[in-house]
């Protein structure tokens, strides 16, 4: 994975948009009426277990489902630095992922006593997740503006799924100016996840890091990047309002629309280094008549 600014070695983990089994071809009719052959992204189930407890199945394009399966239940708040992670076995067979602690834990039990109405194992610990950010104290980071418009530079530019097929999300972890691992999936919560596992099967540090994300800035993306104790979250894409409440009080700093020269930040704007001059960055045009954000 190459561009004008980074080589491959410089990325932990990049993008591999061809990667067999990730796109296949489908021919249509385009708005000429000419038959055209389109690459598009791939979808498949994948059923997440922790010990014997089945907690969901998730849609994803299928590539790393062990980091998918670990970094869902860390970000849930289902299994947590405390807990010994003995294995992660993956099924291709079956589509199935199990992780698997030395002891089982509060989360198998209180899930086997709760009735899920939504059918929806999300919709059951989000509670719990909220209550996990109480007493989060995200470090004090500083960022360089300059350092933001390289990353936004770096990754925008980088062969991905994102741009040659679209349909999917991007999740990127970042060190200073430095791009470390891409992950992509059908969902921007998958692409999150699998950089959560990422990190906690490499040991990866939080506090140093940046996480930059394709997708909106809603809350849960905002829980998820505190929790995992990344201080700085980034997007092209919008806000949502209570993205930016739970941002400002956990301290993260937020900042979304970055788009060529512009971005907005509505967390924690005094911890900016504004070293860079935005007039010596290529610029992106604007969308004509595009009003508020997404």
């Amino acid at each position: 994975m190459a561009n004008s600014d980074m080589s491959d070695q410089e990325w932990l983990l990049a993008p591999d948009p061809d990667r067999v089994g990730l796109t296949r071809s489908v021919t249509g009719t385009d708005h000429e009426g000419r038959k055209t052959a389109l690459r598009v992204v791939e979808e498949r189930p994948l059923t997440i277990y922790l010990n014997a407890r089945e907690i969901v199945t998730a849609m994803t394009i299928g590539d790393y489902p062990e980091y998918l399966a670990l970094g869902f239940l860390r970000n849930q708040g289902m299994v947590n630095t405390q807990d010994e992670i003995t294995g992660i076995d993956y099924d291709e067979e079956t589509a199935t992922a199990v992780v698997r602690t030395a002891v089982v834990t509060d989360h198998e039990e209180k899930l086997a006593k709760k009735t899920r109405t939504s059918g929806c194992a999300v919709g059951t610990v989000f509670g719990d997740m909220m209550e996990g950010l109480e007493g989060v104290t995200l470090p004090d980071a500083r960022l360089r503006t300059s350092d933001l418009y390289a990353l936004a530079k770096a990754i925008n530019t980088a062969p991905s799924l994102y741009l040659s097929a679209g349909a999917i999300h991007g999740t990127v972890l970042c060190e200073g100016r430095r791009p470390l691992v891409y992950m992509e999936d059908v969902g921007r919560h998958n692409a999150v996840d699998k950089v959560s596992g990422w990190m906690a099967l490499e040991g990866a540090t939080a506090a140093d890091k940046v996480l930059y994300t394709t997708g909106r800035l809603t809350s849960e993306m905002v829980i998820k990047t505190a929790l995992m104790g990344i201080p700085v979250l980034v997007s092209r894409s919008g806000f949502t309002a209570w993205g930016v409440e739970i941002a400002q009080q956990v301290g993260l700093t937020l900042i979304g629309r970055m788009r060529g020269q512009r971005f907005m930040c509505l967390s924690g704007a005094e911890r900016l280094i504004w070293d860079a001059d935005p007039l010596s960055i290529t610029d992106e045009p604007r969308k004509s008549g595009r009003k508020g954000g997404a």
